[in-house]
């Protein structure tokens, strides 16, 4: 689990482990409409939070809770990194704003990002322009990482007069693995240096954990999805071939190969197709 890391220097970087080689491909943007208020948690309005930035137990269990409902019926992990990002630029005090990244093996980097306001968005996007910076650096070596003060940060001096700027004093990027199908981080920009503080730090953790665990499974109900229509698609190419279960499969895979498109992709342009000679044949 990510929450038994603590940093421990100001640079921040933490409890290191070999990460799998990924290719970073192309890169997707998703933007998400600016966050404009808070989400109401009855259990939240009743509590007091401790000394230093992070949430009271019963605070951040309301918001985990919360989290569960709106990444889970999400209509895919597109729309749930959307909702993840906006979500977390509200729940963790003081951010600037949010983004995720996921890196894939073979498949396009995705980002996702969210703010109250313009703060940290040239910040976040030339990060990605330029290839390095904290929330790729945690992606690719699967380690929290922390930046006191961006500004005066040296390991990215490219980025110090866009943070300042900006305005985006600190910045945390917690690990953010969606089990056997990416790696990637969870970036959260602050406005004050040496803003993100181990209270801080265990609230963006908790929130990173729980949507790995979720991520995970709307990947598991993809894949079970994409099965189900990729099984139709070869029985129609067997109605239409009379071919083996084998031969369809081959068939199925030759054609998305030829046409550069995933199988999925190809399926439900067949089943389409079938459809369609269906209705005129009856029509």
């Amino acid at each position: 689990m990510h929450m038994a890391s603590m940093p421990a220097a100001d640079h921040g970087s933490i409890r290191r482990v070999s990460a799998p080689q990924r290719r970073s491909g192309r890169l997707v943007t998703r933007r998400v409409p600016p966050v404009t208020e808070q989400p109401a948690f009855p259990l939240t309005q009743f509590v007091v939070r401790p000394p230093g930035g992070g949430l009271h137990a019963v605070e951040l269990a309301a918001q985990l809770h919360e989290l569960s409902v709106q990444l889970l019926t999400a209509d895919g992990v597109g729309q749930a990194l959307d909702r993840l990002v906006t979500f977390a630029a509200v729940a963790v005090p003081g951010a600037l704003r949010c983004s995720v990244v996921l890196i894939g093996d073979g498949e396009p980097l995705t980002r996702a990002a969210a703010g109250a306001g313009a703060g940290a968005e040239k910040l976040d996007d030339l990060q990605y322009t330029l290839g390095h910076g904290p929330g790729l650096e945690s992606a690719r070596t699967r380690s929290l990482v922390t930046v006191p003060d961006l500004a005066a940060d040296t390991r990215w001096p490219d980025l110090a007069a866009c943070a300042r700027a900006d305005g985006v004093g600190a910045v945390a990027a917690v690990p953010l693995d969606v089990p056997r199908s990416s790696v990637g981080s969870l970036s959260v920009y602050l406005a004050e240096p040496g803003g993100a503080d181990p209270e801080l730090l265990i609230t963006i953790m908790a929130l990173s954990n729980q949507a790995e665990v979720l991520l995970g499974e709307l990947r598991r109900r993809e894949a079970h999805s994409e099965g189900a229509i990729v099984d139709r698609a070869v029985g129609v190419i067997i109605a239409q071939r009379g071919c083996g279960v084998h031969e369809a499969y081959d068939v199925l895979q030759e054609t998305s190969q030829r046409l550069g498109l995933d199988r999925r992709a190809v399926a439900e342009r067949l089943i389409a197709a079938a459809a369609r000679r269906g209705d005129s044949a009856t029509g």
